[in-house]
């Protein structure tokens, strides 16, 4: 994996991912996940429907394509939920504040001049092409984001055994892989041809969360 790659999935870039909570905390709301016995499953169903979605135009971005904000669109058609999207620009315009100062190229000049807030897996993958990346190296990279941001969330919202929660990210290293390799054979696609995984649990939880937020002080921004 390239050492960009590796960068932008740390815990400690500074993207904002950590106010981010990827649907969990609306789901520990609702009871949906209690412990360290509902967490896995809400791992990998993310894994599977919003990170399949991530990772896919990750992988697409990497190969940096002229037309960004075609791109972009088809990602934004692919986000039915308000809230969703809202929460995607956000990390994708903390990603690329970093990014531009870690990589700076003409092609970021591009993407953000076509989308000044670009949706969070196209800064992932547009970041990650500029520094050298592959479009798996991409996706593995927004795959991963995917469950590790609910994961540590996990530890906030239910204070959780943090080893036991790493450990339950580990198991899905093989299903990562896959994820990643699956979505670099599409990254070459039309736009509007790329896979379209639905999440629409996730969508709900979202417009659940963002209702919720207006309401009350809530731990994280989604």
């Amino acid at each position: 994996m390239d050492i960009s790659a590796l960068v932008l999935a740390d815990s400690r870039y500074p993207g904002g991912g950590h106010v981010h909570s990827g649907g969990l905390e609306e789901a520990v709301s609702r009871g949906l996940v209690r412990g360290e016995r509902e967490l896995p499953g809400f791992l990998l169903g993310r894994l599977r429907t919003a990170g399949e979605l991530a990772a896919v135009f990750a992988a697409a971005a990497a190969l940096l394509p002229t037309d960004w904000a075609g791109l972009d669109a088809e990602l934004d058609a692919r986000t039915p939920s308000p809230a969703q999207r809202t929460a995607s620009r956000a990390q994708g315009r903390g990603t690329m504040r970093a990014g531009v100062r870690a990589w700076p190229s003409p092609v970021l000049d591009a993407l953000l001049s076509a989308v000044p807030r670009p949706h969070h897996p196209i800064t992932l993958g547009a970041l990650t092409g500029v520094a050298g990346g592959s479009p798996a190296d991409a996706a593995a990279v927004a795959g991963y984001l995917a469950v590790s941001g609910p994961a540590s969330a996990a530890v906030r919202l239910l204070g959780l055994d943090p080893f036991a929660v790493n450990a339950m990210v580990a198991d899905l290293s093989a299903e990562l892989r896959t994820q990643a390799t699956r979505a670099a054979a599409t990254a070459a696609l039309p736009a509007a041809d790329l896979p379209a995984p639905g999440s629409p649990g996730l969508d709900l939880l979202a417009e659940a969360h963002a209702r919720h937020h207006k309401e009350e002080v809530r731990l994280f921004a989604s």
